[in-house]
């Protein structure tokens, strides 16, 4: 009999017809339709605050809301996919997200909106870690498995290019309709993953009292820095607030270092490449996540575009980071895996230290094509890091490497947004606050370089040419 800590074994006759590319399709689909929610918001966020009412602080709800979820449940999302199956927990994830980006189009007001984002985001948490837990499956050689992750690094690529624009377009019409269009993209996952292979899985328990504290520590946090903004550091709630995400971080790691069945094994934090990628995707959320945040406020308050305008204007940046996407696993073989990462800290280093002493006044043309920079830093940084990391965890835990990365990736992201929210809360000192943002994001970007050469170098077994898909 096999005991609980074994992984099932699905008969093959089930997986009959399957092929690894279905896994790969619905894979790219599903992390494009969760990255496009994230960017397309933005340029509505204008228009939303005409319509329904609400301060800075709200406006920053709508998009850590989303955030928020999506960071406090990827780490219980990656365990759930190593522990129900990746096939299973990503058709669950991709169910919610449906339903809740329906809700989100038809909220009558601000606070069904922001529920509505929160639920959305607990769907993206759990279709994110499966998506590269299939990949993990689907592709066994390095080689192809590079591959692949470059290609499923373009679905969040061609998504971050196409939010802003379908977003101004959307908006123009109705900001409900940057909603009702992951609808149909989400019904269109759900039957590429119907010819997915079935997934292996663990039957061990859940780690409740893990999530919980996960949550208070993410939770707490996040809402301090966002209602600092307003109250300031020394109000009561923000107080309280951080000090439950103090009490929730330590209470999380005495109920993992105790569990017999850890959500997150603290042994993976002994993992030299797990930590480095961590620490790599919070900083590099922090400048791809936070310049889009703060250049559509920039666009729109400032200079006056329209939601549409301000989507060509992210144009640039995002067409330069779809089309280096692709070859981007490739090039970090080519220079080296540390090369790329460090060139990717420091191009985007470079870009908005630029944009720090552009004058306000300055063209539009002229800061839409310094951010390009900005762009082309993240395909140097996180498909190889994706794929590097991959191979260096066993397969059993894909699910939770990929959980505790892209945990790191959303606390960044919403740490971001919260912080230069605070910055930007007072209109007329706008462009002091984006430029103190800016150097932010410039300083911690510079300091992450300092951590890449102390990344593990490629396995033997990635050594070779690069297959074609099977």
């Amino acid at each position: 009999m096999p005991t609980t800590t074994q992984r099932s074994v699905v008969p093959a006759v089930r997986d009959r017809g399957r092929h690894p590319v279905a896994a790969l399709a619905a894979c790219v689909v599903g992390f494009f339709v969760i990255t496009l929610d994230a960017t397309i918001v933005n340029v509505a966020l204008p228009t939303m605050r005409d319509e329904l009412g609400g301060g800075m602080s709200g406006l920053q709800w709508v998009v850590d809301g989303y955030t928020l979820m999506f960071a406090a449940l990827l780490l219980s999302a990656g365990a759930l996919s190593d522990r129900i199956g990746a096939r299973r927990a990503y058709g669950l994830g991709v169910a919610v997200f449906v339903g809740a980006s329906a809700a989100c189009g038809l909220a009558p007001g601000l606070g069904v909106l922001v529920a509505a984002r929160f639920v959305q985001g607990a769907g993206a948490a759990v279709v994110m870690p499966t998506t590269l837990a299939l990949i993990r499956e689907a592709y066994g050689d390095p080689g192809r498995r590079a591959r692949a992750v470059a290609v499923w690094a373009m679905g969040g690529a061609a998504a971050a290019m196409a939010g802003p624009l379908v977003g101004g377009l959307l908006t123009g019409l109705s900001w409900r309709l940057i909603f009702f269009i992951n609808v149909p993209v989400g019904v269109a996952a759900l039957v590429l993953r119907a010819r997915v292979q079935h997934s292996p899985h663990r039957g061990v328990p859940f780690d409740w009292a893990g999530q919980m504290g996960a949550v208070a520590a993410m939770g707490g946090l996040t809402y301090g820095v966002i209602e600092a903004g307003a109250d300031g550091f020394t109000a009561r709630r923000v107080i309280v607030a951080l000090a439950v995400a103090a009490i929730g971080l330590a209470a999380f790691l005495v109920i993992e270092a105790r569990s017999a069945h850890p959500m997150v094994p603290l042994e993976m934090f002994r993992n030299r490449t797990m930590v480095i990628a961590a620490t790599v995707g919070f900083t590099f959320m922090i400048g791809f996540y936070g310049v889009p945040f703060l250049f559509s406020l920039y666009f729109q308050q400032l200079r006056g575009l329209s939601s549409m305008a301000t989507g060509v204007a992210f144009l640039p940046m995002m067409a330069c980071s779809a089309l280096l996407t692709p070859v981007s696993t490739r090039l970090a073989r080519w220079v080296g895996l540390r090369a790329s990462i460090t060139g990717g800290l420091l191009l985007m280093a470079t870009g908005m230290a630029v944009l720090t002493v552009l004058p306000t006044t300055a063209p539009v043309w002229a800061v839409s094509a310094l951010m390009i920079p900005v762009g082309l830093g993240g395909p140097l940084i996180m498909p190889p890091l994706a794929a590097h990391l991959l191979d260096h965890v066993p397969g059993h835990r894909a699910g939770v490497a990929s959980g505790i990365l892209n945990t790191a990736r959303q606390i960044g992201g919403a740490l971001a947004v919260a912080v230069f929210g605070t910055l930007l809360a007072d209109r007329r000192a706008f462009p002091h606050g984006l430029r103190t943002s800016l150097i932010i994001a410039v300083v911690v970007l510079l300091a992450t370089t300092a951590a890449i050469p102390l990344l593990p170098p490629h396995r033997s077994s990635d050594v070779g040419p690069v297959t074609r898909f099977r």
